[in-house]
């Protein structure tokens, strides 16, 4: 396709922020609104086709998500049991999980819109489901969601970008693949245009726009910014997603805006990923799958038999970004997974069946340690001392709390622990504590998977408009969006969080660089140019005599 010489909005990425800020510029009156992204097109989506399409969202119960939602028999409504989560429970979310650092204007952007942003992503055509598989157990005939989530996409990441690309063709949104950003310059006055440089096979070209979305992703697929600002080791992290997202916009803006630095630029969100997968980049097929989210129903031990993290401490959702770090800081940055025959079956079958992992499985213990000291275990004795010293501490619990009826229950944190006055390991599982001890016994070997990191730019909460360094105030014509913006996630993020955040701001970004489109430009005299828009159509210019001083 022909670079156009000018548009209205560009947008930089084409991952679920940039396509959001696209269509909500559209939708805004833009009527050139041009995406590049630096991938071929079979790479479309950035980090977002490789995610669980999993959306953090207050709502009011499951009456105020079922109109949404597309695999929800009447006969599955009448046995779902799902709470409100309310804006203060986001709110709390956030403040727990991130240590009380967001952007105290951020979070209540990302919390106060994040209803009506999945509502009014439903409208533009993606496909919402209940996540059954991924935020719910059936307990007691009831089918629990827990965690505060409970909505994910059809297909997840893929499903969620083909249904963003139907919407970007049905608002005529031109989108240019293998076309890379390598340049930006900001207005050379006021209400003047954006002029960026790009890269298409080999050739440049400029294109002046009213307004720029900067949506190309963090530096997790960058080994050398990782292991500048996350640390040593970082640059032995897999890469769980997209290869291209390596952090070359971030050094532009920088550099060529001012745009100021903010957020955790040490942290990132991880997980536990098989260690067998590609290291550098994401499979587009297996995508998600490779996560191992399991951990909960069993234990972790590192090569050398030993456990690092309280696999019970938390729900799932708040605990995933930051065991993926821990794992990272293992010897060879390799964990074992363990269970026994009680929990097996409650593994989600898309991350554990046969067909997409190694299962290292064995009648006993002292068998599955053989097995995994085969795959790199290296203190073989100590691995089977350690699940037998746990077995131990679970039922002292037991024995203690028999007379309180404790009952296991994945939805909930249900105080099923290792810690009693007889017994006590140093370091607890504090729920979901069952006995390792029914064989046949299972083993999974997991590494570290890098998804995406917390550093970024500063932005305007309002209008997403990127926040120079030297003078505090916004860059004419220039937003950011997505892993591009910093100052939201700190140390760890609630689960899901991610993608509303991307849709919340994106949504934002497009709304305001279509409104910068639409308004008074100075014309080649230093005069103000009025341009007025009415359904995306302009209906006439107007000649002002205020001149800019």
């Amino acid at each position: 396709m022909d670079i156009p010489a000018s548009c209205d909005v560009i947008v930089v990425g084409s991952g679920n922020a940039g396509f959001s800020a696209a269509i909500s510029a559209a939708q805004s009156g833009a009527r050139r609104v041009l995406l590049i992204d630096k991938c071929p097109e079979d790479w479309a989506g950035g980090n977002s086709y490789f995610t669980a399409g999993a959306y953090r969202t207050v709502h009011q119960g499951l009456p105020d998500l079922l109109p949404i939602v597309n695999n929800v028999s009447q006969e599955q409504a009448s046995k779902i049991e799902l709470s409100p989560y309310t804006a203060q429970d986001f709110h709390n979310d956030l403040k727990n999980i991130c240590v009380g650092r967001s952007d105290p204007e951020l979070a209540h952007a990302l919390v106060s819109e994040s209803n009506d942003t999945i509502k009014w992503l439903a409208k533009n055509g993606v496909r919402f489901q209940l996540s059954f598989n991924r935020q719910a157990y059936e307990v007691d005939g009831k089918i629990k969601f827990w965690g505060g989530l409970s909505l994910k996409t059809q297909d997840g990441g893929k499903g969620l970008i083909a249904d963003h690309l139907a919407a970007a063709r049905r608002h005529s949104v031109k989108v240019l693949w293998s076309t890379a950003l390598v340049g930006i310059a900001p207005p050379n006055h006021p209400g003047g245009d954006v002029v960026v440089t790009v890269r298409l096979d080999g050739a440049t070209s400029t294109i002046s726009a009213r307004g720029v979305v900067l949506a190309a992703g963090g530096f997790e697929s960058n080994a050398r910014m990782r292991s500048q600002f996350l640390g040593p080791g970082w640059d032995m992290a897999m890469v769980r997603g997209t290869p291209y997202n390596t952090g070359e916009c971030f050094e532009m803006a920088i550099q060529s805006l001012d745009a100021q630095p903010v957020g955790n630029w040490s942290g990132c969100h991880a997980v536990a990923w098989d260690a067998n997968a590609d290291p550098n980049t994401g499979d587009r097929v297996a995508s998600n799958e490779y996560t191992k989210s399991g951990y909960p129903l069993g234990l972790m031990l590192n090569v050398e038999g030993k456990r690092f993290v309280d696999e019970g401490v938390d729900l799932r959702n708040y605990t995933y970004a930051k065991f993926g770090r821990a794992i990272l800081y293992q010897p060879e940055q390799t964990v074992f997974q363990v269970w026994d025959a009680q929990t097996t079956p409650w593994l989600r079958s898309e991350e554990y069946r046969e067909e997409r992992v190694e299962r290292i499985t064995a009648d006993t213990l002292e068998e599955l340690a053989d097995k995994c000291q085969a795959r790199g275990l290296r203190e073989r004795d100590a691995f089977v001392q350690t699940i037998r010293e746990y077995n131990e501490a679970v039922h002292a619990h037991r024995h203690e709390h028999a007379h309180e009826q404790l009952k296991w229950d994945p939805a909930i944190k249900d105080g099923l622990s290792t810690q009693s006055s007889s017994k006590q390991l140093v370091l607890p599982k504090s729920n979901w504590a069952l006995p390792l001890d029914q064989g046949p016994f299972l083993a999974v070997k997991v590494t570290c998977g890098i998804t995406f990191t917390f550093g970024g730019l500063k932005v305007d909460p309002q209008t997403a408009q990127l926040i120079g360094a030297s003078t505090g105030q916004p860059v004419p014509g220039v937003y950011c969006v997505g892993e591009m913006l910093g100052g939201l996630f700190y140390q760890n993020y609630p689960g899901g969080s991610g993608l509303t955040s991307g849709a919340v701001f994106g949504r934002r970004a497009g709304r305001a660089a279509a409104q910068r489109a639409a308004t008074t430009e100075k014309d080649s005299q230093g005069f103000v140019t009025g341009r007025t828009r009415v359904n995306g159509k302009e209906k006439g210019r107007t000649r002002h005599t205020r001149r800019y001083n």
